[in-house]
Protein backbone atom coordinates (compact mmCIF):
# COMPACT_ATOMS: atom_id res chain seq x y z
CA UNK A 1 0.00 0.00 0.00
CA UNK A 2 2.86 2.49 0.53
CA UNK A 3 4.34 1.96 -2.89
CA UNK A 4 1.26 3.13 -4.78
CA UNK A 5 1.11 6.62 -3.50
CA UNK A 6 4.77 7.12 -4.48
CA UNK A 7 3.94 6.00 -7.98
CA UNK A 8 1.08 8.44 -8.17
CA UNK A 9 3.31 11.39 -7.21
CA UNK A 10 5.46 11.06 -10.27
CA UNK A 11 2.80 12.20 -12.74
CA UNK A 12 2.05 15.07 -10.43
CA UNK A 13 5.53 16.42 -11.00
CA UNK A 14 5.14 16.09 -14.72
CA UNK A 15 2.00 18.17 -14.70
CA UNK A 16 3.75 20.85 -12.75
CA UNK A 17 6.48 21.02 -15.30
CA UNK A 18 4.02 21.11 -18.13
CA UNK A 19 2.13 23.82 -16.38
CA UNK A 20 5.33 25.75 -15.96
CA UNK A 21 6.22 25.16 -19.57
CA UNK A 22 2.85 26.48 -20.62
CA UNK A 23 3.31 29.51 -18.48
CA UNK A 24 6.67 30.17 -20.05
CA UNK A 25 5.20 29.87 -23.48
CA UNK A 26 2.62 32.48 -22.64
CA UNK A 27 5.20 34.87 -21.26
CA UNK A 28 7.30 34.68 -24.40
CA UNK A 29 4.29 35.61 -26.46
CA UNK A 30 3.57 38.70 -24.33
CA UNK A 31 6.70 40.70 -25.42
CA UNK A 32 5.09 40.96 -28.81
CA UNK A 33 3.29 43.94 -27.25
CA UNK A 34 6.37 46.04 -28.08
CA UNK A 35 4.89 46.83 -31.49
CA UNK A 36 2.37 49.34 -30.21
CA UNK A 37 5.08 50.99 -28.13
CA UNK A 38 7.31 51.62 -31.14
CA UNK A 39 4.51 52.77 -33.42
CA UNK A 40 3.29 55.69 -31.29
CA UNK A 41 6.83 56.83 -30.61
CA UNK A 42 7.82 57.08 -34.27
CA UNK A 43 4.60 58.66 -35.52
CA UNK A 44 4.41 61.65 -33.21
CA UNK A 45 8.13 62.34 -33.44
CA UNK A 46 8.12 62.69 -37.23
CA UNK A 47 4.92 64.74 -37.55
CA UNK A 48 5.66 67.57 -35.09
CA UNK A 49 9.22 67.93 -36.32
CA UNK A 50 8.20 68.43 -39.94
CA UNK A 51 5.38 70.90 -39.24
CA UNK A 52 7.41 73.62 -37.46
CA UNK A 53 10.23 73.28 -39.98
CA UNK A 54 8.00 74.13 -42.91
CA UNK A 55 9.08 77.02 -45.24
CA UNK A 56 6.09 79.14 -44.32
CA UNK A 57 7.74 80.80 -41.35
CA UNK A 58 11.19 81.05 -42.94
CA UNK A 59 9.96 82.52 -46.25
CA UNK A 60 8.28 85.52 -44.62
CA UNK A 61 11.34 87.11 -43.02
CA UNK A 62 13.53 86.39 -46.04
CA UNK A 63 11.32 88.26 -48.50
CA UNK A 64 13.00 90.83 -50.87
CA UNK A 65 11.06 93.83 -49.56
CA UNK A 66 14.02 95.66 -47.99
CA UNK A 67 16.25 94.93 -50.98
CA UNK A 68 13.85 96.48 -53.50
CA UNK A 69 13.64 99.76 -51.56
CA UNK A 70 17.40 100.42 -51.70
CA UNK A 71 17.89 100.57 -55.51
CA UNK A 72 14.79 102.72 -55.86
CA UNK A 73 16.39 105.53 -53.85
CA UNK A 74 19.69 105.47 -55.73
CA UNK A 75 18.18 105.66 -59.21
CA UNK A 76 16.02 108.65 -58.36
CA UNK A 77 18.91 110.74 -56.99
CA UNK A 78 21.27 110.10 -59.89
CA UNK A 79 18.86 110.65 -62.75
CA UNK A 80 17.54 113.98 -61.50
CA UNK A 81 20.93 115.66 -61.01
CA UNK A 82 22.61 114.91 -64.35
CA UNK A 83 20.47 116.86 -66.87
CA UNK A 84 20.43 120.08 -64.83
CA UNK A 85 24.20 120.62 -65.04
CA UNK A 86 24.86 119.76 -68.70
CA UNK A 87 22.03 121.28 -70.73
CA UNK A 88 22.15 125.08 -70.07
CA UNK A 89 25.74 125.81 -71.22
CA UNK A 90 25.13 124.21 -74.63
CA UNK A 91 22.36 126.61 -75.59
CA UNK A 92 24.05 129.83 -74.40
CA UNK A 93 27.46 129.24 -76.04
CA UNK A 94 26.28 127.94 -79.42
CA UNK A 95 27.76 130.92 -81.34
CA UNK A 96 30.92 131.35 -79.23
CA UNK A 97 33.86 129.52 -80.75
CA UNK A 98 36.95 128.09 -79.05
CA UNK A 99 39.97 128.31 -81.36
CA UNK A 100 43.47 127.04 -80.47
CA UNK A 101 46.85 127.01 -82.18
CA UNK A 102 49.67 124.71 -81.06
CA UNK A 103 53.34 124.45 -81.90
CA UNK A 104 54.07 120.78 -81.33
CA UNK A 105 53.29 120.02 -77.71
CA UNK A 106 53.24 123.68 -76.68
CA UNK A 107 50.24 125.98 -77.02
CA UNK A 108 50.96 129.39 -78.52
CA UNK A 109 47.49 130.90 -79.09
CA UNK A 110 43.97 130.44 -77.82
CA UNK A 111 40.88 132.54 -78.58
CA UNK A 112 37.28 132.37 -77.38
CA UNK A 113 34.86 134.78 -79.10
CA UNK A 114 31.69 135.38 -81.06
CA UNK A 115 32.66 137.04 -84.35
CA UNK A 116 30.47 139.06 -86.75
CA UNK A 117 31.07 141.14 -89.87
CA UNK A 118 28.65 144.07 -90.08
CA UNK A 119 28.02 146.24 -93.12
CA UNK A 120 26.62 149.77 -92.77
CA UNK A 121 26.20 151.66 -96.06
CA UNK A 122 23.65 153.46 -98.20
CA UNK A 123 23.17 150.39 -100.38
CA UNK A 124 22.72 147.73 -97.68
CA UNK A 125 22.84 147.02 -93.98
CA UNK A 126 23.39 143.54 -92.63
CA UNK A 127 25.41 141.23 -90.37
CA UNK A 128 27.25 137.98 -91.06
CA UNK A 129 27.75 135.59 -88.12
CA UNK A 130 30.66 133.16 -88.10
CA UNK A 131 29.41 129.74 -86.96
CA UNK A 132 32.02 127.76 -84.97
CA UNK A 133 30.75 124.35 -86.08
CA UNK A 134 31.34 125.34 -89.72
CA UNK A 135 34.75 126.94 -89.17
CA UNK A 136 38.22 125.42 -89.56
CA UNK A 137 41.30 126.66 -87.67
CA UNK A 138 44.80 127.02 -89.21
CA UNK A 139 47.94 129.13 -88.84
CA UNK A 140 51.50 129.07 -87.52
CA UNK A 141 53.41 130.46 -84.55
CA UNK A 142 56.79 130.82 -82.87
CA UNK A 143 58.06 132.49 -79.70
CA UNK A 144 57.30 136.07 -80.79
CA UNK A 145 54.75 135.85 -83.62
CA UNK A 146 51.51 133.93 -84.16
CA UNK A 147 48.92 133.99 -86.96
CA UNK A 148 45.42 132.61 -86.48
CA UNK A 149 43.34 131.76 -89.57
CA UNK A 150 39.60 131.11 -89.31
CA UNK A 151 38.25 129.57 -92.50
CA UNK A 152 34.61 128.97 -93.40
CA UNK A 153 32.64 128.78 -96.64
CA UNK A 154 31.90 132.52 -96.71
CA UNK A 155 34.64 134.08 -94.55
CA UNK A 156 38.43 133.84 -94.29
CA UNK A 157 39.86 136.00 -91.51
CA UNK A 158 43.47 136.37 -90.32
CA UNK A 159 44.68 137.74 -86.97
CA UNK A 160 48.45 138.25 -86.53
CA UNK A 161 49.79 138.55 -82.98
CA UNK A 162 53.10 140.00 -81.89
CA UNK A 163 55.04 140.17 -78.62
CA UNK A 164 56.81 143.28 -77.36
CA UNK A 165 59.31 142.18 -74.72
CA UNK A 166 60.29 145.72 -73.66
CA UNK A 167 56.69 146.74 -72.99
CA UNK A 168 55.77 143.21 -71.79
CA UNK A 169 52.68 143.26 -74.01
CA UNK A 170 51.16 141.00 -76.65
CA UNK A 171 48.69 142.41 -79.20
CA UNK A 172 47.21 142.03 -82.69
CA UNK A 173 49.23 144.00 -85.23
CA UNK A 174 47.61 142.83 -88.51
CA UNK A 175 44.00 142.12 -89.47
CA UNK A 176 42.52 141.04 -92.79
CA UNK A 177 39.45 139.17 -94.05
CA UNK A 178 37.69 138.18 -97.25
CA UNK A 179 33.89 137.75 -97.12
CA UNK A 180 31.58 136.51 -99.88
CA UNK A 181 28.01 137.11 -98.75
CA UNK A 182 24.68 138.49 -99.93
CA UNK A 183 23.86 141.50 -97.74
CA UNK A 184 21.52 143.20 -100.23
CA UNK A 185 19.57 140.24 -101.55
CA UNK A 186 20.62 140.75 -105.19
CA UNK A 187 23.37 138.15 -105.16
CA UNK A 188 26.63 137.26 -103.47
CA UNK A 189 29.30 139.97 -103.36
CA UNK A 190 32.88 140.03 -102.11
CA UNK A 191 33.96 142.31 -99.24
CA UNK A 192 37.61 142.67 -98.27
CA UNK A 193 39.50 144.56 -95.56
CA UNK A 194 43.15 144.71 -94.53
CA UNK A 195 45.14 146.65 -91.95
CA UNK A 196 48.81 145.92 -91.24
CA UNK A 197 49.50 148.64 -88.69
CA UNK A 198 46.97 148.26 -85.91
CA UNK A 199 47.38 147.79 -82.17
CA UNK A 200 44.33 146.01 -80.72
CA UNK A 201 43.58 143.31 -78.12
CA UNK A 202 46.64 144.27 -76.07
CA UNK A 203 47.32 142.39 -72.83
CA UNK A 204 50.22 141.79 -70.48
CA UNK A 205 52.40 138.84 -71.46
CA UNK A 206 51.14 135.74 -69.67
CA UNK A 207 47.65 137.20 -69.21
CA UNK A 208 44.52 136.91 -71.36
CA UNK A 209 42.73 139.81 -73.01
CA UNK A 210 38.99 139.89 -72.26
CA UNK A 211 36.12 142.12 -73.32
CA UNK A 212 32.37 141.61 -73.22
CA UNK A 213 31.61 143.60 -76.38
CA UNK A 214 33.59 145.75 -78.79
CA UNK A 215 33.44 146.91 -82.40
CA UNK A 216 36.35 147.72 -84.74
CA UNK A 217 35.88 149.78 -87.90
CA UNK A 218 37.96 148.39 -90.80
CA UNK A 219 36.82 150.74 -93.59
CA UNK A 220 34.29 150.73 -96.49
CA UNK A 221 31.39 150.60 -94.05
CA UNK A 222 32.59 147.28 -92.55
CA UNK A 223 32.83 146.59 -88.83
CA UNK A 224 34.35 143.68 -86.97
CA UNK A 225 32.09 143.00 -83.96
CA UNK A 226 33.46 140.67 -81.27
CA UNK A 227 31.43 139.60 -78.24
CA UNK A 228 32.41 137.46 -75.22
CA UNK A 229 36.03 137.87 -76.23
CA UNK A 230 38.91 136.21 -74.41
CA UNK A 231 42.22 135.56 -76.14
CA UNK A 232 45.84 134.97 -75.28
CA UNK A 233 49.05 134.52 -77.26
CA UNK A 234 52.36 133.16 -75.93
CA UNK A 235 53.50 132.24 -72.40
CA UNK A 236 50.92 129.62 -71.48
CA UNK A 237 51.17 127.59 -68.29
CA UNK A 238 51.65 123.84 -68.20
CA UNK A 239 47.88 123.33 -68.12
CA UNK A 240 47.47 125.17 -71.49
CA UNK A 241 44.74 127.32 -70.02
CA UNK A 242 44.03 131.06 -70.01
CA UNK A 243 46.02 133.26 -67.66
CA UNK A 244 44.47 135.88 -65.42
CA UNK A 245 42.25 138.33 -67.27
CA UNK A 246 43.43 141.73 -68.47
CA UNK A 247 40.11 143.48 -69.25
CA UNK A 248 39.55 146.00 -71.99
CA UNK A 249 39.02 149.70 -71.08
CA UNK A 250 35.25 149.36 -71.47
CA UNK A 251 35.13 146.63 -68.80
CA UNK A 252 37.50 148.32 -66.38
CA UNK A 253 36.09 150.12 -63.36
CA UNK A 254 36.06 153.83 -64.24
CA UNK A 255 36.30 156.07 -61.17
CA UNK A 256 36.65 159.35 -63.08
CA UNK A 257 33.00 160.31 -62.69
CA UNK A 258 33.03 159.57 -58.98
CA UNK A 259 36.23 161.54 -58.49
CA UNK A 260 34.81 164.53 -60.41
CA UNK A 261 31.61 164.53 -58.34
CA UNK A 262 33.61 164.37 -55.12
CA UNK A 263 35.82 167.28 -56.13
CA UNK A 264 32.84 169.50 -57.00
CA UNK A 265 31.16 168.73 -53.68
CA UNK A 266 34.36 169.56 -51.81
CA UNK A 267 34.64 172.91 -53.64
CA UNK A 268 31.05 173.79 -52.77
CA UNK A 269 31.63 173.02 -49.10
CA UNK A 270 34.73 175.23 -49.04
CA UNK A 271 32.86 178.11 -50.72
CA UNK A 272 30.00 177.88 -48.23
CA UNK A 273 32.39 177.88 -45.26
CA UNK A 274 34.29 180.92 -46.58
CA UNK A 275 31.06 182.82 -47.23
CA UNK A 276 29.86 182.05 -43.70
CA UNK A 277 33.08 183.27 -42.12
CA UNK A 278 33.06 186.49 -44.15
CA UNK A 279 29.45 187.24 -43.20
CA UNK A 280 30.20 186.66 -39.53
CA UNK A 281 33.20 189.00 -39.64
CA UNK A 282 31.10 191.81 -41.09
CA UNK A 283 28.62 191.51 -38.22
CA UNK A 284 31.31 191.80 -35.57
CA UNK A 285 32.86 194.88 -37.26
CA UNK A 286 29.56 196.86 -36.91
CA UNK A 287 29.75 196.94 -33.07
CA UNK A 288 32.15 199.19 -31.00
CA UNK A 289 33.88 197.87 -27.94
CA UNK A 290 33.04 199.63 -24.60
Amino acid sequence: AKTKPSGTMVPAQNTATTAESKSTNTTTAEPITTKPTTNPTTKPTTKPTTKPTTAKTTAKPTTAKPTTAKPATTTQSTTTLQPTTTQPPKTTNSTVGNYTLDNGKHRCLMAQMELRIRLVSQQANGTFLLLPNKTRTAGDCNDNHATLLLISKELNISLSYSKNVTEKKSFVKELSFNLTYDFIGNGVQTYTAENKSIHIFAATIGKSYSCRKESIYVGKGLYLDIDHDRMQAFNFTNSNDFGTTDPCPADQNNYRVAIAVGITLLVLVVVVVIAYLMARKKRTDGYQSL
